[in-house]
């Protein structure tokens, strides 16, 4: 039985047969097998059969033409021409062949077997649109984490928020009439036998703790040079870190705070 050759391939496509014609076309198009293939869903060695006209390597004839015609119309050729040129070169053994093979099951198409990871592709669009909606999401949702949080945040006791070095700072402002910022009246003339009045002159900065006898802190930590009129509850409870800088008097009498001291440290309980 008598097969088609390569050399007599080669030398039909010389001829301009339809298998040069469709190599032509194929690469005037610039296109690759690959590309064809995964175009018309047929594989990639049956183009290349059709091609080479090597019809062995080609199912049979009515596919191989079908192939042949779809082939041709993807390239932009003449259908008729290709398909009448395809039949004027397709072997009689061949279709001899097919003839007596009626019977059998037909041999598996390329239009079953094409790869489909070559015909993936991706629309940027729809990627960019994805991601927007990503983004939005992503925003929309931290918004609510914080209006979720703001709801939730009890409110600040605006009164509390004094540290206590303010509160003994504020316990040393006297005003024009006298009154300490604890709110009561100092006891400059001895009206009250409940109050006394403390008063302090810094010549340099000194820590100083003062607590009158109800618990109210008077004065308490880091102090700068001043003078310094304080009214409370007697006893009250001193402590001075440097006696050198503190001048001291309990309703006008002086104090005596080297007899309190300790390495220019005093701590001690003073009445009147």
């Amino acid at each position: 039985m008598a097969m088609t050759t390569p050399s007599s391939n080669t030398q039909s496509n010389a001829q301009g047969s339809f298998g040069a014609m469709l190599q032509q076309a194929r690469k005037t198009k610039q296109v690759s097998l690959e590309e064809a293939a995964a175009e018309l869903f047929i594989l990639k060695r049956h183009l290349q059969a059709l091609e080479n006209e090597n019809f062995a390597d080609l199912p049979q004839a009515a596919f191989a033409r079908g192939f042949a015609i779809n082939y041709a119309k993807y390239l932009g050729l003449d259908a008729t021409k290709v398909a009448s040129s395809f039949d004027a070169a397709y072997p009689n053994e061949l279709k001899a062949q097919a003839s007596s093979n009626t019977d059998t099951p037909l041999r598996p198409m390329g239009t079953l077997q094409r790869d489909t990871h070559n015909r993936i592709r991706f629309n940027p669009l729809l990627i960019l649109a994805v991601i927007g909606v990503i983004v939005l999401a992503i925003f929309l949702f931290r918004m609510v984490s914080n209006a979720s949080k703001e709801n939730n945040e009890e409110p600040i006791a605006i009164a509390d928020d004094v540290s206590a070095i303010e509160q003994a700072q504020g316990a040393a402002i006297e005003d024009a009439n006298g009154i300490g910022a604890s709110g009561s009246a100092l006891n400059l003339g001895g009206a009250s036998t409940s109050m006394a009045a403390l008063d302090m002159t810094l010549t340099d900065t000194a820590v100083v703790s003062i607590t009158d006898a109800s618990g109210n802190s008077l004065i308490n930590g880091a102090q700068t040079s001043g003078n310094y009129q304080l009214s409370g509850m007697p006893p009250f409870n001193v402590q001075i870190d440097n006696i050198d800088n503190v001048r001291l008097t309990l309703n006008q009498e002086a104090v005596a705070l080297e007899s309190y001291a300790t390495d220019k440290q005093a701590s001690f309980d003073l009445a009147p």
